[in-house]
């Protein structure tokens, strides 16, 4: 009786995996990184709602703003540029534990001061409004190349998706979190109503560092197993022709995003005198309605491929940006705004996907710092355009800025990724 009971044990075992899936293919590590994204989101999605209408609140001009974007990009660009090659001979824990302690001490200088200098130089350091989908920074491209690590090849599209919803879902919920100053407005007046909103980007940078201490650091076996044969000239000439391309498109992608990314909730305020307690609710929607469109992509990307699932996706957002400076009221504003944002951000995760793709296994952290950094020196460059058209009173221009731009993106996009899959 025990071994027939053994052994109905094992074939239900058995069965489970097989309906599992890639959810049960998943490794433990890839779980934990995902479980760091959906907490580090939290802290961010309350600041891409709140952090523009604070510094807006402090007398910062909308240019100011752009500068203080702008300068957290270009030190998160050379971050990057360092941190991805790098952790594939060092390792990418010590990279994640380092951004996430910095990010502490960030937290408390915003959490303390509302100084010029000290708040910009913590926000650079922070990423604070930049809304970042619960990655880690400049070491973003770090985790996902350690996210790769002991996939199937075929899991990759699902995964990434996975992790961009959970990101997307966290961000929700923090954009619901940043109609909490409205609440308490009559006991912290002005611009202090923001503060404790730095709260939870601490306490997130605390609760991932603990998620960051049982996770298993696979570079020691890395390390004994022999190094794989270098590719053949040919086939490197090739991995680096397509990464230039990828950068070269990304420049396009950049620069839209960075022209009014940052700005949407200032964007609303200026256009319709909307508050925290209007805005708040409308990205937190954005968020979650991204997170669902990122699993529905993630689907996408195993009957299309993740470039065709990119394009597919995005040319829906296209049209939806083209319109959004055109809603005669903040309702359908806020509509237009929601579809786009959802077709536009769930496609993260098949983007980073087809950069990935584009190399040999031992180079993902090249091909993803690689992939990062084009998107953010041109991002950087966004913020000071937008801010400065804003400041002037120029709030239709750069929405059809970026959707000439991202329109651009999409045709050469298409046009050189298509085959990848």
């Amino acid at each position: 009786m025990d071994e027939l009971a053994s052994s109905r044990a094992e074939r239900i075992e058995g069965a489970t995996r097989t309906r599992s899936g890639w959810l049960g293919r998943m490794p433990p590590t890839a779980r934990l990184l995902i479980a760091c994204r959906a907490v580090r989101s939290l802290g961010q999605g309350a600041l891409v709602v709140d952090f523009a209408l604070y510094l807006h609140e402090l007398d910062w001009s909308a240019l100011q703003i752009g500068a203080v974007y702008m300068g957290g990009l270009l030190l998160g660009a050379a971050l990057t540029l360092l941190a991805g090659p790098l952790s594939d001979r060092i390792g990418r824990r010590p990279f994640l534990i380092g951004y996430e302690s910095a990010l502490v001490l960030a937290a408390l200088v915003a959490l303390t001061t509302a100084n010029p200098v000290w708040l910009g130089a913590a926000a650079m350091v922070g990423a604070f409004g930049r809304g970042a989908n619960g990655a880690a920074g400049p070491f973003g491209p770090v985790e996902q190349a350690w996210l790769g690590d002991g996939l199937a090849d075929t899991d990759f599209g699902p995964v990434y998706s996975l992790n961009t919803a959970a990101g997307f879902a966290g961000m929700a919920a923090g954009a619901v979190l940043a109609s909490l100053p409205s609440l308490w407005a009559d006991w912290l007046p002005g611009p202090l109503r923001y503060r404790p909103l730095f709260l939870l980007v601490l306490l997130g940078a605390l609760a991932t560092l603990a998620l960051l201490a049982r996770m298993a650091e696979t570079r020691g076996a890395r390390a004994a197993t022999p190094p794989p044969p270098a590719p053949a000239a040919e086939e490197r000439r090739r991995e680096h022709g397509m990464l230039l391309r990828l950068m070269g498109v990304n420049t396009l992608n950049g620069i839209a995003i960075g022209v009014i990314g940052p700005f949407m909730a200032l964007w609303f305020h200026l256009r319709f005198g909307a508050g925290p307690a209007e805005i708040g609710p409308v990205i937190a929607l954005g968020f979650l309605l991204s997170s669902l469109a990122a699993l529905w992509t993630g689907w996408l990307t195993r009957r299309l491929g993740a470039a065709l699932s990119v394009v597919a996706m995005r040319s829906v957002g296209l049209g939806l940006l083209a319109l959004l400076p055109f809603m005669p009221s903040y309702g359908l504003a806020a509509a237009c705004y929601v579809l786009r944002a959802a077709c536009n951000r769930s496609t993260a995760g098949a983007r980073q996907v087809v950069g990935l793709k584009l190399v040999a296994p031992a180079r993902r952290g090249l091909a993803a710092s690689l992939n990062s950094i084009s998107m953010q020196i041109p991002r950087a460059i966004g913020p000071v355009i937008g801010g400065a058209l804003l400041d002037v009173g120029l709030l239709t221009l750069p929405m059809l800025i970026a959707a000439a731009l991202q329109g651009a993106y999409l045709a050469l996009y298409a046009a050189i990724f298509r085959r990848v899959d």
